[in-house]
Parts: structure tokens; C-alpha cells; sequence
């Protein structure tokens, strides 16, 4: 067994080594420049919902207000009538991204601490194998940065392409987890 305290390290500079090449994905036109298309008429749904003042959140619509409503023919026929959406609300944008990128680098020295500790209760100080370090810790990040993210797609209809974009970024980032591991792992 190793220390999660003599892992500090690794799970500082693998959290580094995701945030950097996450923001290397997303800020270039590799695979996810077309994640989200324009919607049609864009401008006119906006000034639609503008004057609604609908406080950031996610909304589900048509949402029945209790079982009994769902069975009603009326609502059967408002779900058979379209269209159905989900939609998150977001508040209007400051310009800056800096709250979203800490958290995004506070999750991924989460998921860099949920593998160190799992590698560390199976593999002692030394120099383990890359594949010994792959299984733990690998597996715990692949975990983290992807499973939860097919749920998206399985019940809320999110794209099915996403969701493979997103595992494959989970797979690049499991990798460098697993370098970056093996290159720290004390000894």
C-alpha cells in the first residue's frame, strides 16, 4: 500500500496534465467543434424566451405536476403535439470562464485523488508496471471523467456522438493519468 500523502504530487501534475490538454480539445477544431449546431431561428427563439425571465436552470416541458396529470388524455396529447425539450438556462454571460475553469481543475484533482488513492491501496511504493498503474488508477479516471456521461444520453437525449466525443477525451485523459503515475510513482 502507498500513502495518498506521498501521491500529492502525481495528483497535482496529472490534475495539471488534464486541465492542459482538455483545454488544448475544446479550444482547437478537433473533434468537438460541432458538439452543439445552431438552432434554427435562433435570434427569434431568444426573443421568445427573453421576456419570459426564466431564472437559470434546467426545465423539462411538457411536465406533468403529478402522475395523475401525466395519465390525462390532455397531456398525452401536448406529448404527441411536440415538441418536447429539455433546456438548461444558463445566466447571461459575464465574459469570463475563470469560475467554470476552477472548477473544472478542482474536479480533475478529484478524480486524480479517487485514482491515487485506489492505486495506492493496491500497489506498494516501487515501480510498478504501466499496466499495473492503467488497471487502478487509469480505470479510476476513466471512471470519473466519463461514466455519468452516458446517462446524459440514455435519458435525457443527448447526443449519442457527444457522448462517444466525451469518452474518447475520457480515454486521452485516463492515459495521461496513467503516465503521469508511472513517471511520479514513488519509490
Amino acid at each position: 500500500m502507498t500513502a495518498l500523502s506521498a501521491l500529492w504530487l502525481p495528483i497535482l501534475v496529472s490534475a495539471v496534465a488534464v486541465f492542459v490538454v482538455s483545454s488544448i480539445i475544446h479550444m482547437t477544431p478537433l473533434w468537438h467543434q460541432t458538439d452543439y449546431p445552431r438552432s434554427p431561428q435562433e435570434d427569434r427563439v431568444m426573443d421568445a424566451l427573453r421576456p419570459l425571465g426564466l431564472p437559470p436552470g434546467d426545465y423539462l416541458m411538457p411536465r406533468p405536476a403529478n402522475t395523475a396529470e401525466m395519465r390525462s388524455p390532455a397531456f398525452q396529447e401536448k406529448m404527441k403535439r411536440g415538441p418536447r425539450v429539455l433546456m438548461t438556462i444558463m445566466p447571461p454571460w459575464s465574459g469570463s470562464m475563470a469560475s467554470n475553469l476552477s472548477q473544472w481543475f478542482a474536479y480533475c484533482i478529484v478524480v486524480s485523488g479517487f485514482a491515487a488513492f485506489i492505486a495506492g491501496s493496491a500497489i506498494p511504493p516501487g515501480s510498478p508496471p504501466f499496466t499495473a498503474l492503467c488497471r487502478f488508477a487509469g480505470t479510476t479516471a476513466f471512471l470519473g471523467y466519463v461514466l455519468a456521461l452516458w446517462q446524459m444520453s440514455i435519458w435525457y437525449r443527448r447526443s449519442w456522438m457527444m457522448t462517444f466525443k466525451a469518452t474518447f477525451d475520457g480515454i486521452v485523459f485516463a492515459v495521461l493519468t496513467c503516465a503521469v503515475f508511472t513517471w511520479m510513482w514513488p519509490h
